[in-house]
């Protein structure tokens, strides 16, 4: 079993909820560890956002909002279909590694953020959470 840290259109709810991304696949649903932060900084890439991770030791300014999930082995071929990570390709994502702390466990995770430079000319999410971002555009 893996860990992955999700941000955005894999959270439960959004379109490529991570739940039913497994579903599809007949892979076994992920348990839900619960929410915490990472630091970075989340963009606005019109209907998904890209999340660029802070470097170094510096205190983080910023944090984004996501959910950890242990995942079967399986399941992580079908999170880099989704964001379209393939091995020798240089894309939008990258498959990375990062430590969390969520319900009193650390725990080393898989997550997908973007370049700095892809994010360069996109907005910022200010605090960090794509759902509550997302609800807010679609209520106005």
């Amino acid at each position: 079993m893996k860990y992955v840290f999700v941000y955005g259109t894999l959270r439960a709810g959004e379109i490529n909820d991570i739940n039913l991304a497994a579903d599809r696949h007949a892979i076994a649903r992920p348990r839900h560890l619960g929410v915490t932060t990472l630091a970075g900084r989340l963009f606005d890439f019109g209907t998904y956002p890209g999340m660029v991770a802070q470097t170094g030791e510096t205190v983080a300014k910023t944090a984004v909002i996501g959910d950890v999930y242990e995942i079967d082995d399986a399941l992580v071929a079908v999170l880099d279909e989704i964001e379209q990570v393939y091995p020798g390709v240089d894309g939008l994502f990258v498959s990375r590694e990062v430590h969390v702390e969520v319900a009193g466990e650390r725990v080393a995770c898989l997550y997908y953020p973007v370049t700095p430079a892809a994010a360069a000319d996109k907005p910022e999410i200010v605090g960090g959470d794509w759902i509550a971002h997302r609800l807010a555009l679609n209520a106005r």
